[in-house]
């Protein structure tokens, strides 16, 4: 039986598409012929990837009145033609390279795959990805930024630890951080030249001073002068890295000002911090039109479980793939803190963990908070509500547990009568 579909047959009637290298591109512009009805007039042109250039090749596009331009995500390259032409008025399209992949057994050039891209693109057979606006753009590579110095951080403080163990220097042994108040006191004074483990002993502080002999026994080893020009770079690196991330948070501060009621609102989320937030807003933004639903938006950032399916049968193991790394990891680490909570979201991860795992939980309960996220954008007078964490004990009425502890007793060879108590 015929169904009614909601695909539009609509051809784009002028449409370009751009194959970008680091040093040129590649543009193929296809428009409507004036003088043959249902033909097509197709201009191949290859342009620098200079900002003059790429001015003239927008001059051209609007001299063409193209409609839509439409480009492959080739590493970074995109980016300056795609701002260049999104500044000059022209609608852009930035699109996944597996999804124009061209016909296996033809030649591959750079011509033909422009070529090739224009076709597929002026029958809307490509869905756009998601560019967000320059303002969430700036905050992004903000919140990226910060998180590459705190892996190099955490980098260089792995560094330290390996060069104590060369030392035979037993620091992480006794004290669960090494870099808090005592124990940075003790490495700068390591690095400055003292080696009496009595001595450095003493630099502990509050709760650390009960380890007094533990910390004497930790400091005798062999603790040289290479060591310690090792470790006045370390630490020097540390600091100033350090300090680059208070400068870096400050500037995010100001970059978020305008969307604080979407922090705020995103910070009452259980497990989600304010530092959490911004890592969000800048990966998804605040305008949420861009997802119809939820669902879309856990698609997208791959919370949701992949669908592959042959002759009948499910293929795979229903993973959700690999998304937006950033975003991925904020959830997850959300997810964990949630699940130590007393909360609907702590519960459900350890329901879930129970039985399944903790990797399980984690997608689980960061796709819960995803959908979350997107409801409190949605409507900016929304605020979150939690449904606490009995909420599957009362959602599960006293008669369906009746029912089911009769069936399993009943399974296990019982005939079963119910009395209520006295």
């Amino acid at each position: 039986m015929l169904e009614e579909t909601h695909d539009a047959e609509e051809i784009i009637a002028r449409v370009a598409a751009l194959d970008i290298g680091k040093a040129e591109l590649v543009c193929c512009v296809r428009v409507p012929s004036p003088n043959r009805p249902g033909k097509r007039l197709q201009e191949v042109d290859t342009y620098s990837t200079m900002t003059r250039s790429l001015l003239q090749l927008a001059d051209r596009l609007r001299e063409l009145g193209v409609s839509r331009v439409v480009m492959e995500a080739t590493s970074d390259y995109w980016k300056p033609p795609f701002y260049l032409l999104e500044a000059a008025g022209l609608e852009t399209w930035l699109v996944n390279a597996k999804d124009v992949k061209h016909l296996p057994g033809r030649p591959k050039t750079d011509r033909l795959d422009a070529v090739w891209l224009c076709k597929v693109a002026e029958r809307q057979m490509l869905r756009a990805s998601f560019v967000p606006p320059l303002q969430i753009r700036q905050l992004r590579d903000l919140t990226r930024y910060r998180v590459d110095l705190v892996n190099a951080c955490t980098a260089e403080k792995n560094r330290v630890e390996k060069l104590l163990e060369d030392a035979c220097i037993k620091l992480s042994v006794v004290a669960s951080d090494i870099f808090g108040v005592s124990g940075r006191d003790m490495l700068a004074a390591l690095a400055a030249g003292e080696r009496d483990p009595k001595v450095l002993a003493q630099f502990a502080r509050a709760r650390m001073r009960g380890k007094i002999t533990d910390l004497e026994e930790a400091f005798t080893g062999y603790f040289t002068d290479h060591h310690a020009w090792l470790l006045t770079k370390m630490l020097a690196r540390i600091d100033q890295i350090s300090a680059d991330i208070a400068e870096l948070e400050d500037k995010i501060g100001n970059q978020i000002a305008p969307f604080a009621h979407a922090v705020d609102q995103l910070d009452e989320i259980p497990g989600v911090g304010r530092v959490a937030a911004h890592v969000i807003i800048a990966e998804i933004g605040i305008d949420m039109t861009r997802f119809p639903t939820a669902n879309h938006l856990a698609s997208w950032a791959r919370f949701a479980p992949g669908v592959k399916e042959s002759a009948g049968k499910k293929k795979g193991a229903g993973t959700t793939g690999h998304g937006n790394p950033y975003l991925a990891r904020v959830l997850g680490e959300a997810a964990v803190c949630a699940g130590r909570t007393d909360t609907f979201l702590g519960e459900r991860y350890r329901r879930i963990a129970r039985r399944r795992g903790r990797n399980k939980a984690v997608v689980a309960v960061g796709r819960s908070i995803l959908v979350i996220v997107w409801h409190l954008l949605s409507d900016p007078d929304a605020r979150f509500s939690d449904l606490g964490p009995d909420f599957y004990d009362n959602r599960t009425g006293p008669e369906r547990k009746r029912r089911n502890h009769v069936r399993q007793l009943q399974a296990l060879g019982y005939n079963v009568t119910l009395e209520p108590a006295a």
